[in-house]
């Protein structure tokens, strides 16, 4: 590979990040697609190389323990020779910083970190993951399921995809992928998905430019599950974005009835329907709705109307960090109980249009009881007519019991089932 491009594109992209604040992936997709002159192989080098400073980047700042604020180029040297990439004194001559440095650094680095003498801290370094968020996995996990979750955090995630049932078949699918050459196995838990071999290029393929197939998550896939959507009915996803679980619900639907696709985003309802046009989804409705109070007039002809509601809030998003790595080190303290703020003015908005026996179905991609559980204690004790409903039922009471479920409650995380970090929880309406 070419050296010298790599690391410029490197450098460029950690520059925006760190310096400008740029999420991780747009600073990527803005570099990448400037350089065409890069092969297939060198454009995935480069995202795997600022990946995997992101994801270290806690530790290589300690390990550099005298430099202020290191500089992508001194970052990049040392995580090279980190990794076995290229030796310490060529990654320093390679990048043009002092060798003394990155020799520093890495000098009995495993023995230095094994030394700190409080576990919370030598666990925030070994995983490489700001102090406030292993003390609140810690607090509510205990050290050693606390470290298997950190530990998880920093693995590649998988690439995970949901056949279109609209189109095809799970195994149909899992067929054609092989004439394609990708080859794909069959997730743990979800009834739709597949997980691909991860250094397909899954955009480029011919089944998922038909619509045969999603990408998304299995933690996500689930939360779909759990609404319970059937053809015929009027289901609203509350918080719908660029629509990923609004094509699953449609799916269960078999593309009949009315499903609709609520945000305030204007924009990401757009991409949610050319993802529907792809998918041959065609009881899709989007429809953009204020982001405050005023939504709820414009909410006024849906009160009551809807068979299911999904709310899958806006959250902190401490269960997509292996996926996000560069989110760890924007969010605050505070985030959690912000958000936590937000998730309950949602659900009680959304929460009216669920008609009488219908279902409410609350989701983030979050770890930690703040946005989590004690938001679900709140619908239980602050939003009238509503008790908790079994997931047992929604999901079946196989799969809920593998999975864990807790009653009406389903904490996924990434070192117990390979998921992302999803929340769900059923209420229905009684009344």
């Amino acid at each position: 590979m070419r050296t010298d491009l790599l690391d410029t594109c490197v450098l460029e992209v950690l520059g925006l990040v760190r310096e400008q604040g740029w999420l991780a992936d747009r600073s990527l997709e803005r570099v990448l697609r400037r350089e065409r002159r890069l092969y297939a192989s060198e454009r995935r080098a480069v995202a795997e190389t600022v990946y995997g400073i992101l994801r270290s980047l806690g530790q290589l700042e300690w390990l550099l323990a005298n430099e202020t604020a290191p500089a992508p180029a001194v970052l990049l040297a040392l995580w090279l020779a980190r990794t076995g990439a290229a030796p310490p004194e060529v990654a320093a001559r390679r990048l043009g910083v002092p060798p003394r440095a990155i020799m520093a650094a890495l000098d009995r680095p495993a023995e230095r970190i094994a030394a700190i003498p409080d576990p919370v801290e030598r666990l925030a370094v070994e995983a490489s993951l700001p102090p406030w968020i292993v003390e609140r996995f810690v607090a509510e996990l205990g050290l050693a399921e606390a470290g298997a979750l950190a530990r998880a955090m920093n693995e590649r995630a998988p690439l995970t995809v949901r056949a279109n049932l609209l189109k095809t078949r799970r195994d149909a699918l899992q067929s054609r992928l092989t004439g394609e050459g990708t080859s794909a196995r069959l997730t743990r838990f979800s009834p739709w998905g597949l997980v691909l071999d991860g250094h397909a290029n899954a955009f480029a393929l011919p089944s998922f430019q038909e619509g045969l197939f999603e990408i998304q998550d299995e933690g996500s896939q689930l939360v779909a599950l759990a609404v319970g959507a059937r053809p015929g009915w009027k289901v609203a996803d509350a918080c719908a974005g660029a629509g990923g679980k609004a094509l699953a619900l449609s799916a269960e639907m078999h593309g009949k009835g009315s499903l609709i696709a609520l945000d305030s985003d204007a924009d990401r309802l757009a991409e949610a329907q050319r993802r529907a046009r792809r998918a041959g989804v065609h009881n899709l409705r989007a429809r953009p709705i204020p982001a405050g109070q005023e939504a709820i007039a414009d909410l006024a002809d849906l009160a009551g109307q809807c068979e299911r509601v999904l709310v899958d809030a806006p959250c902190a998003g401490l269960g997509t960090l292996r996926r996000k790595p560069d989110a760890r080190w924007r969010l605050k303290p505070d985030d959690p109980a912000r958000f936590a703020a937000l998730q309950k003015e949602l659900l009680v908005r959304f929460a009216a249009l669920v008609k009488p026996g219908g279902r409410l179905v609350y989701a983030t991609c979050s770890i930690g009881r703040a946005e989590n559980a004690d938001v679900a204690a709140f619908v239980v004790r602050e939003v009238a007519g509503f008790a908790p409903f079994p997931l047992a039922v929604a999901l079946g009471e196989d799969l809920a019991r593998d999975l864990g479920a807790d009653g009406h409650m389903l904490q996924l995380l990434p070192h117990r089932h390979g998921t992302d970090g999803f929340f769900v929880a059923a209420f229905t309406r009684t009344g």
